[in-house]
């Protein structure tokens, strides 16, 4: 009689896109890693990108706010990016 370890099953990610999964692939085997860590990647990177945006409508508001109307929006553009640089 074999004894069988109590080991769960990984949690699998189920996508239904034909080309998500072609794209997986094939940078899992280019990258040679696995596919799960592939997708953790993208998925974090994506979050990253994403959590520092400002929506249009609230950066003109918080630059009205902050400057008024008379202002040089590629100065404040530049300072903006500045500061997410130092981030």
């Amino acid at each position: 009689m074999v004894k069988r370890d109590n080991v769960m099953a990984e949690p699998q990610l189920s996508v239904r896109s034909a080309k998500a999964r072609d794209l997986a692939h094939r940078l899992a085997r280019r990258e040679h890693r696995s596919i799960a860590e592939i997708v953790e990647c993208a998925l974090e990177a994506y979050e990253l990108r994403e959590i520092g945006r400002e929506p249009a409508s609230e950066f003109y508001r918080r630059v009205s706010n902050e400057f008024g109307t008379d202002i040089d929006l590629e100065e404040v553009i530049r300072s903006d990016r500045k500061s997410d640089e130092r981030l």
